[in-house]
């Protein structure tokens, strides 16, 4: 069952898109979670099931589509607030995103495209996205060097002419080996750099995967999971041009578009992994009921008692913590909102973790199995836990901001 967020859901528009959800959820995509398993290793891994285009035709005729997007009359129109138990409910599922063209990387790259892209960049690329037509990545991190400090990122986008030439090697491109992604969104260095600024020396560029140059040297594996058909690729960028008019919002502002663009992909995890968390509880207690070893059923015994309780604890806290920080990114904005973004990315990852290892323990060997989905959904999360910026960067911010307070 889906928690009701009490309180905090007060848009009568989000309390029937809930409701329809929850509904289409039930009918359609729990049902379809061994056939789409079937249909992916049946064949090549690297075609889409077609059971996950048939629910999407479905979704987009019911108005179950394209739910994320704020302030933007090509989305629904929703805030993130009133977004927020929507995505939870998605997120129970780990295709279920996709169903309703609400996953990333697209999301946050579609978000990027709105709000930094020119008219003729949105009608080529953000057009297609929110159609549902193609399917994108994000190009930032690197082999090489620390990309956990973005700063140090190599990768060079060097202005000739009317182009811009490509040199670099990105890894954890998530989405590129989907046959469906066309489209790529790469942060490099400028070269020759536009300022002294460390924070103004990058920049962010649209490139068609088909371009020459691209290549894609291998396939990387989240603790020996394909994730096909999305899949994550390390891919060198070797002297490759795109026009000029390819950049997003200028030479130099990468950064600044990295800021509207992280602080949305992180909560929307976040909201996502509450939804894994919610399922694995559940999954916690099917099994306590139903298991009896040395003569007391699992549900009887302290320790599993206080794992369900400690789970229910820990997820309402951090259901709370991402409410609020999705109602801050609606009042004051992502720049304004860091502290409650970072908060939560920490949280809600370590929760979730946390919920799917009592889970798995409670399970015994079958949860290490594909049986019960718990194993493939703890690598999911475990791997948010470095995913757009590792946990120590986000708690070093925090800290740095908790002590602002103290200045003399």
């Amino acid at each position: 069952m889906a928690v009701d967020t009490g309180i905090w859901e007060s848009s009568p528009r989000t309390r029937d898109l809930r409701k329809r959800l929850l509904e289409f959820m039930e009918r359609r995509i729990y049902p379809s979670e061994e056939v789409y398993e079937r249909q992916l290793n049946e064949g090549d891994r690297w075609e889409v099931p077609t059971v996950l285009e048939e629910l999407k035709l479905e979704a987009r005729e019911t108005g179950l589509w394209n739910l994320f997007l704020p302030q933007s009359d090509r989305g629904a129109g929703l805030t993130n607030l009133e977004y927020a138990p929507l995505c939870e409910i998605m997120g129970r599922s780990h295709f279920a995103p996709e169903v309703f063209n609400c996953s990333a990387p697209d999301t946050g790259n579609m978000e990027t495209i709105e709000r930094f892209g020119t008219e003729e960049q949105k009608k080529q690329w953000l057009d297609p996205l929110l159609n549902g037509e193609i399917r994108s990545c994000f190009s930032m991190t690197e082999p090489d060097v620390a990309s956990s400090d973005a700063t140090n990122i190599q990768s060079t986008i060097h202005r000739d002419g009317d182009e811009f030439v490509i040199n670099g090697r990105k890894w954890w491109s998530s989405g590129a080996l989907d046959p469906r992604c066309k489209i790529i969104i790469f942060m490099g260095r400028a070269d020759p750099p536009v300022s002294n600024s460390r924070h103004e020396q990058h920049s962010m560029i649209l490139v068609p995967i088909d371009t020459p140059g691209v290549s894609i040297k291998r396939h990387l594996t989240v603790f020996g999971y394909d994730d096909a058909p999305h899949g994550h690729a390390e891919i060198e960028y070797k002297d490759v041009r795109v026009p000029s008019t390819n950049i997003l919002l200028g030479e130099g502002r990468g950064f600044e578009i990295a800021q509207g663009r992280l602080g949305p992909g992180r909560i929307h995890h976040c909201m996502r992994v509450i939804g894994v968390a919610e399922r694995a509880l559940e999954k916690m207690c099917v099994r306590a009921r139903s298991r009896s070893p040395f003569g007391q059923p699992l549900s009887e015994q302290t320790v599993t008692l206080e794992r369900i309780a400690e789970s229910r604890i820990m997820i309402e806290q951090s259901r709370l913590l991402t409410l609020k920080a999705a109602h801050m990114m609606d009042t004051v904005g992502n720049k304004e909102a860091r502290l409650d973004i970072a908060l939560i990315k920490v949280a809600a990852t370590n929760m979730a973790c946390q919920i799917l290892d009592w889970a798995i323990q409670l399970h015994g060997g079958g949860g290490m199995s594909q049986d019960f989905g718990l194993a493939y959904a703890y690598a999911r999360t475990r791997a948010l836990r470095l995913a757009d910026g590792p946990d120590e960067v986000h708690r070093n911010q925090i800290g740095r901001l908790e002590l602002r307070k103290y200045q003399a």
